[in-house]
């Protein structure tokens, strides 16, 4: 008896250092989340509640919710960026969806050349922002690029520079970034079209259905979570787009293509009043935050179907 208390007793200690390892393996995570999320989280956040301004040190106070309340009522040029952001996340969501949803059922079939096929549509995912600017600011260039060209056939005016013009500023940009985000849409989603049993189909064809119907009866709900994880992270990263459009258009004409993150920007960087800078990208994170689980809870996303 006194020997098998004696072995319980010495295996305790084993069972309690042993419950200590998952937390000491997970430590230098957490550590690494309060030093490069929380913390610049919470260090925005205590400066949005700040005046913080480093061109006028004397002004600098407490300011509580004055720069909210600057922000959304005497702040015009707040709600011509968020208008802009909305609607350039939405075109831009939806044709790189379309776009790259085509090219991937493209490329997912079985033809001569696919290979090479696949390598030239998902090239540009790997160019980065500047360069993809340098691309197109060439091609927009009024002398020398498409520009001219199109001024020979009579579509535009010689010497027109899309990328000035308040009337089509936005579809150039809207066209530089399709080229670099289609590829995005078209790498997940072909990667979700080749685990589909191919004896859905069979069977679908069997039962007459046309391919229409086998598209929309078998495809599009074997992509339904991946479609919604796709569009959410992309609505994301052009909500915070700032290389292509900083470089393209710099916000310009008359911030016309100015999103919120630009005047973030420019109002932090530029202006050094990182005190409604903060304000700014706080407002920017609620939006996000707000949206995101929306989509999610109406998208259904995870949900059997």
């Amino acid at each position: 008896m006194a020997v098998g208390e004696a072995g319980v007793r010495s295996r305790r200690p084993r069972r309690r250092r042993g419950s200590r390892t998952p937390y000491l393996l997970i430590a230098p995570a957490v550590v690494a989340m309060l030093a490069f999320l929380v913390y610049p989280m919470a260090s925005v956040v205590y400066y949005s509640l700040q005046h913080y301004n480093l061109s006028k040190p004397w002004e600098d106070a407490f300011a509580g919710l004055d720069n909210f309340r600057r922000m959304f009522t005497d702040d015009p040029l707040f709600w011509q960026s968020l208008g802009f952001t909305a609607r350039w996340v939405l075109v831009e969501v939806s044709l790189q969806l379309v776009l790259g949803l085509a090219l991937a059922l493209i490329v997912n079939e079985t033809f001569v050349g696919r290979a090479v096929a696949r390598a030239m549509v998902f090239s540009p995912w790997a160019v980065s922002g500047v360069l993809t600017t340098g691309i197109w600011v060439l091609l927009y260039n009024p002398t020398t690029g498409v520009s001219r060209y199109l001024a020979d056939l009579g579509l535009l005016d010689y010497g027109g520079a899309p990328l000035a013009n308040p009337d089509t500023v936005f579809a150039a940009a809207v066209l530089a970034e399709l080229w670099r985000g289609v590829p995005f849409f078209a790498i997940l989603l072909l990667a979700d079209l080749q685990s589909i049993p191919r004896d859905l189909y069979e069977a679908a064809a069997v039962d007459g259905a046309s391919r229409p119907r086998r598209f929309y009866h078998v495809t599009l709900p074997h992509l339904k979570d991946a479609i919604i994880l796709s569009t959410l992270l992309r609505a994301v990263w052009e909500f915070n787009n700032v290389d292509l459009l900083y470089t393209l258009t710099g916000g310009g004409p008359a911030h016309q293509t100015t999103t919120l993150p630009l005047y973030v920007a420019s109002t932090a960087v530029q202006s050094h009043d990182f005190g409604y800078g903060s304000a700014l990208t706080t407002a920017g994170f609620l939006i996000l935050t707000f949206f995101s689980v929306l989509y999610l809870r109406l998208g259904k996303f995870g949900a059997r179907t």
